[in-house]
């Protein structure tokens, strides 16, 4: 429970942080522009607000539904204002629609703009504070692992991976799978010599990361790194440093194998019928040997009913050397810059496959962001975090979606080329349908995470 609220309360200060300073984007240059501000939220207030006060023309408040937030501009048609017999009054000085199309365009890309700045900005002061630490993939001495579709292109385990004909790979991370799905060769150490595979350039990025197990992944030897007290490991003699060389008359060379082996057994399990047929998957056989032993050792062990054997796994990364690169305060910007552009083009990228039906499946809601957050707090992950949601709010923000800041961008765009500007019953019903996509939207995603809670996806 007490990491479920660090979890909450991280994601919900992102938010707010987020949201506030993408509003006060629209606010200050509504201002600028002489435009009359009535209401400065962040998140809504149907019905009622959790807190409110009026300061000169405008009420500020916090809400209580948290979906976000809004800067209520007078004379702008928007989810907040549908009145269509105030448009039937002529417009104001103060209005928004009584600005000039130039003016009108910058108060709608004014918070997607401060996100956008924001984000290379919290980028560029991690990178001073925290510099840039990462294992570098040449540095993964035991290789990786590859699944059957990997080694039919010729990959084979123990790999390391070097670089592709895009560019040298620099750590196992989401990029790394970029390069891969779209190059056509990739260069690799095996057996201390190089070698190039030849890849199709087209792989389904989706499809490699979503498999099980996934294209690639760090290979962890099958080393104990520890033995839990009273487990199954210990009952039958294992300790730290001892080596598994066999699970179930299956030969493994690594974890990865062994999780392998026990996947499947775990789908026997949920179609055992009785505890007789349960305890039969349970009961393996391992071949194993002590650090220091001469030959292996053969034992039955009867693994928990969550198909573990009690020893503790090394992570797949802590047993590598980091590489760091730290930054002065002015060689963070350009630093902070480029690695804010790389996520960025790496989002913008991806979005394809939210179009296919797997792609649809991997939405998430509410629950799924807030799960990326750490669970214990950490200023330097919750910044990372908070910076790549602020790029994500700008991207998506600017989509040509009407209620979205990119709606409005797109027609005021149409009003600057043909000098015509789109009725207000236009605007008016793009807005419902504008609504309609993303609340549409945020449901499906928020009910991915419940099927996914559940256990149905």
């Amino acid at each position: 429970m007490i990491m479920f609220l660090i979890k909450a309360a991280q994601f919900i200060l992102a938010l707010m942080l987020l949201v506030l300073l993408h509003e006060a984007g629209h606010f200050t240059l509504s201002k600028l522009f002489g435009a009359r501000v009535n209401k400065f939220y962040i998140f809504y207030d149907w019905k009622f607000s959790r807190w409110k006060r009026k300061i000169g023309e405008t009420e500020y408040g916090v809400g209580w539904i948290p979906f976000g937030g809004y800067c209520q501009i007078d004379g702008m048609i928007d989810e907040t204002q549908l009145d269509k017999n105030k448009l039937k009054t002529p417009p104001q000085p103060w209005e928004f629609r009584s600005k000039p199309a130039w003016q009108r365009l910058l108060i709608m890309l004014g918070g997607v703009l401060v996100n956008f700045f924001l984000a290379l900005f919290i980028y560029s002061m991690i990178m001073y504070a925290w510099g840039d630490t990462y294992v570098a993939t040449k540095d993964m001495t035991h290789g990786m692992y590859f699944n059957e579709q990997a080694k039919a292109l010729g990959f084979r385990d123990g790999d390391i991976l070097l670089s592709t004909d895009i560019r040298e790979f620099k750590s196992f991370d989401a990029d790394l799978y970029r390069d891969l799905s779209k190059a056509r060769e990739c260069r690799v150490l095996r057996g201390g010599k190089e070698t190039t595979i030849n890849l199709p350039g087209n792989l389904d990025l989706l499809a490699m990361m979503k498999a099980d197990p996934s294209f690639v992944s760090p290979l962890i030897p099958a080393v104990a790194d520890s033995v839990v007290p009273a487990s199954p490991a210990e009952a039958i003699g294992m300790a730290r440093g001892d080596r598994v060389l066999a699970v179930d008359g299956k030969s493994v060379g690594s974890w990865n194998d062994i999780f392998g082996i026990l996947g499947r057994h775990t789908d026997g399990l949920r179609e055992a019928r009785n505890a007789s047929d349960s305890l039969a998957l349970r009961t393996v056989a391992v071949v194993f040997q002590h650090a220091n032993a001469l030959a292996p050792d053969t034992a039955t062990i009867v693994l928990t009913p969550e198909m573990q054997f009690g020893v503790t796994v090394a992570s797949a990364l802590g047993s590598y050397k980091e590489t760091h690169v730290g930054y002065g305060f002015w060689r963070s910007f350009p630093a902070g810059v480029k690695y804010g552009l790389n996520v960025l083009g790496g989002y913008v990228g991806d979005l394809k496959y939210v179009f296919s039906s797997d792609g649809v499946k991997s939405l998430g809601g509410f629950g799924t962001i807030g799960s990326l957050f750490p669970s214990t707090w950490n200023w330097h992950l919750f910044w990372l975090m908070t910076a790549f949601l602020s790029i994500v709010l700008a991207f998506m923000n600017l989509l040509p979606i009407p209620a979205l800041d990119g709606g409005h961008v797109l027609f005021l765009l149409y009003e600057m080329i043909t000098r015509r500007k789109p009725s207000d019953s236009f605007m008016i019903g793009a807005e419902y349908v504008g609504f309609g996509i993303l609340i549409l939207l945020m449901v499906v995603a928020n009910l991915n995470d419940i099927l996914r809670w559940v256990g149905l996806m």
